[in-house]
């Protein structure tokens, strides 16, 4: 039995979830979003837990049970409480400005570099800090990746955009001659 698809997921008030054929739908506080049912899965909801069981003991089914029930645990979490990432930039002359919807950054380019954030997500800035917050997990680290990309972290100075708990391995500079 997969350590991590036999635990049921809690359903905190206010969320309800819907199981279809396809897709299963789980809606609260704070939106809704759709979780695609994986091959050999079933999905039962009952005493407000969902547990989810499998058909059979094959590798692949026990790998689906176990990402079907992460990928609904992270939607109702998502839909209660939310996700977030913080990204921070390092460096001299870089600066951050913009709003909900849209940030721009002076990253050492010859132009501003602008980032239009996708729908259900929100950006915040402070400082030289981003806080790229929504309700779909994946979708908020997909964006805090494509922020990071714009400009790495490089390894002598440290500048660039990182995530907040990320440590950079420091490199040493030229050898001076003798």
């Amino acid at each position: 039995m997969s350590r991590i698809g036999k635990l049921p997921v809690d359903l905190p008030a206010g969320v309800t979830i819907t199981v279809g054929d396809q897709e299963i739908t789980v809606a609260g506080p704070k939106g809704t979003l759709q979780v695609p049912v994986q091959q050999n899965t079933s999905t039962k909801v009952e005493n407000n837990q969902v547990t989810v069981t499998r058909a059979n003991d094959e590798p692949k089914s026990r790998a689906w049970h176990g990402l079907q029930r992460a990928l609904l645990n992270n939607a109702v979490i998502g839909v209660t409480k939310g996700f977030e990432k913080k990204l921070e930039i390092n460096g001299v002359g870089f600066r951050l400005t913009g709003g909900p919807k849209e940030i721009e950054m002076a990253l050492g380019f010859s132009h501003p570099v602008k980032y239009q954030a996708p729908d259900g997500i929100e950006l915040k800035t402070e400082k030289m800090t981003i806080t790229v917050s929504g309700i779909d997990k994946q979708q908020v680290g997909q964006v805090a990746a494509e922020i990071r990309a714009l400009k790495k972290p490089e390894p002598y100075k440290g500048k660039g955009i990182k995530y907040v708990d990320e440590y950079i391995i420091r490199k040493a500079g030229k050898a001076g001659k003798k």
